[in-house]
């Protein structure tokens, strides 16, 4: 495993690759199911880049950028364990800093418009430009063949498939289902913030979208039906606060009235102050 971190090394290290490369952007703090993706793109590419940055242009005002978890020698050290000894393929990993990523006077910005407005979007105003523009340059800078991201992030999944396809990335993004805990609950850096109550509590996430998915393979097309039966789990839990419910169609993230073809359930909620999302995609 190969650690670089300025631009010159990066380019350096891409430049000796030969055959298809693999991204798999990161905020670190890294759990399975990080891992679950560099393990994909090992499996499907003969090299692979590993980004780890914390976007600070990604966080809003309320939001605070100095509490995001941070390890990053136990990153190195998961990664590592990834290693294929013996064979001739490469692990990146990349670190740049927020000073090369932004340096003095940085004014350039890249946005997807409408699929940013909501969700995700409404109560998080500027995250998403935070993310396409960070994106973006890790696209530019390693130019991969096929990039890696979570289902569990699914707003910025769609975001993402749009600005590739406007701004014609020569690549291939691949959406990896979520990994999960045993009782469900998404993996998620911010869980280690749940109290040993809060963290109980957020199964409610998972036991609200199968509740919805159940409903719809039972035949149910209605989409404020599905909402209602989401939102009336969610209540049942004292410690869960909804942000929000959504039924929406997959690709342009519109809230449905009758579900017709892949749609996407999702949520966001408080528990405390950890803000937790989960998502089902209904086809």
């Amino acid at each position: 495993m190969k650690t670089v971190s300025s631009f010159f090394d990066l380019r350096a290290a891409r430049l000796s690759l030969d055959g298809t490369v693999g991204l798999v952007p990161t905020m670190g703090y890294l759990h399975e199911g990080h891992l679950s993706l560099v393990a994909r793109a090992k499996a499907e590419n003969q090299h692979v880049i590993v980004s780890i940055f914390v976007n600070p242009t990604q966080f809003g005002a309320n939001e605070d950028l100095s509490k995001y978890p941070r390890d990053l020698e136990r990153d190195l050290s998961l990664l590592a364990s990834l290693e294929s000894p013996g064979t001739a393929s490469q692990l990146i990993v990349w670190t740049p800093t927020a000073e090369m990523m932004y340096p003095s006077g940085y004014q350039t910005w890249v946005e997807v418009e409408a699929l940013t407005k909501g969700l995700e979007g409404a109560m998080r105003p500027g995250h998403f430009r935070g993310v396409t523009t960070v994106v973006a340059k890790l696209f530019n800078a390693t130019q991969p063949h096929k990039a890696y991201f979570g289902q569990k992030d699914a707003q910025q999944a769609a975001v993402i498939r749009r600005m590739v396809a406007d701004l014609n990335f020569p690549l291939e993004m691949v959406i990896c289902p979520t990994t999960r805990e045993a009782d469900g609950l998404a993996m998620s850096s911010r869980n280690k913030y749940l109290s040993e109550a809060e963290r109980k509590a957020a199964t409610v996430l998972f036991r609200s979208l199968n509740v919805a998915k159940a409903l719809y393979e039972a035949g149910e097309r209605d989409g404020e039906m599905l909402r209602r039966k989401m939102k009336e789990m969610l209540a049942s839990e004292p410690l869960a606060q909804m942000q929000y419910v959504s039924c929406a169609d997959y690709d342009t993230l519109e809230e449905l009235d009758t579900v017709t073809g892949k749609a996407l359930l999702s949520m966001a909620v408080y528990f405390g102050k950890t803000r937790l999302i989960d998502n089902f995609v209904l086809r």
